[in-house]
């Protein structure tokens, strides 16, 4: 490379020696610059979205080029987050299309060292039947206090549950119906944690 062509392509010489002395606009910009496009400018469709990391619920904008994310960026017309984004959500496009994403039901048996892949109604079958053996197996439906007296319980302590900080406060308030239900007194969430 001769250094007297890289020598006009600086941008320190063209702002200090052009009228553009603060680089704002004609000094800052490069001829790789100039033929840039934003990813967002080729997408077919933008998609509003609430981003899943966190129960905040910041607002996002979806920008799907051939049924592919293409840029996930925040929306500004959100009450909550005004266009802003934390890094987690910025880089949430990796969650949707990432090479290691999951996309099957993975179960390994006990003692097993191998993971299977199920069907999820297999799975969801699996875990009703778990749930409904358990409570049997552990349920209280009375016991008696210190006077010998009879109270009633109607529990069980063989189940419990850890909400992940991704669910919101209506998701929150159905589990809770659900474990209640069932008799589940440990009902707890990583947001508290």
């Amino acid at each position: 490379m001769n250094i007297h062509n890289f020598i006009p392509a600086w941008s320190v010489l063209r702002q200090i020696g052009g009228k553009d002395k603060l680089g704002l606009g004609k000094a800052a910009q490069s001829s790789h610059q100039a033929n840039l496009t934003p990813r967002t400018a080729e997408a077919d469709e933008v998609v509003k979205s609430i981003c899943p990391y966190c129960a905040v619920g910041c607002g996002q904008r979806v920008f799907v080029k051939d049924g592919e994310v293409t840029q996930i960026e925040g929306d500004p017309d959100s009450p909550i987050s005004r266009g802003r984004l934390c890094p987690k959500g910025a880089a949430s496009r990796n969650y949707v299309q990432s090479p290691m994403r999951e996309y099957k039901v993975k179960y390994r048996k006990p003692y097993g060292t191998e993971w299977e892949e199920l069907d999820l109604e297999t799975a969801v079958d699996m875990i009703a039947d778990r749930i409904i053996k358990t409570r049997e197996e552990t349920w209280q439906a009375t016991m008696e206090n210190e006077d010998g007296e009879e109270i009633n319980l109607r529990r069980t302590l063989g189940i419990a549950h850890l909400g992940g900080a991704t669910l919101d406060n209506e998701e929150n308030y159905l589990m809770k119906k659900l474990y209640t239900a069932l008799g589940v007194v440990q009902v707890e969430n990583q947001a508290r944690i």
